[in-house]
């Protein structure tokens, strides 16, 4: 019985980040539900994560790695805010869509 290994390169990372940014942009343009976009958002900043980390490590630099430090501290204050308002609007209008938000006036 042999088994085969299958070596982790580069590539893969880069191709992974790739189909998870696709899936995210495809996910935003697609679905008009503000929570869905919202997650799609956050898996597309992930898998520009995912990229940066990669050619950090394949470059032996630890900037890129710092880079994913501070987005990862900024998208943590854009969820609590981001997802305060989207529940709250949520909250008094259950079935609201993207369309339906960017024609709520203050």
């Amino acid at each position: 019985m042999t088994v085969a290994v299958v070596e982790i390169t580069t590539t893969w990372y880069v191709l992974l980040a790739s189909v998870l940014f696709t899936v995210g942009a495809v996910g935003l343009l697609v679905r008009r539900n503000p929570l869905v976009m919202f997650m799609c958002v956050e898996l597309m900043l992930n898998a520009v994560n995912l990229t940066f980390v990669t050619f950090s490590r394949a470059l032996n630099d630890v900037g890129g790695q710092v880079v994913v430090f501070f987005v990862l501290v900024v998208a943590a204050a854009e969820v609590v805010v981001g997802l305060g308002i989207i529940v709250a609007i949520l909250r008094r209008r259950p079935g609201a869509t993207a369309d339906d938000i960017s024609l709520m006036r203050g």
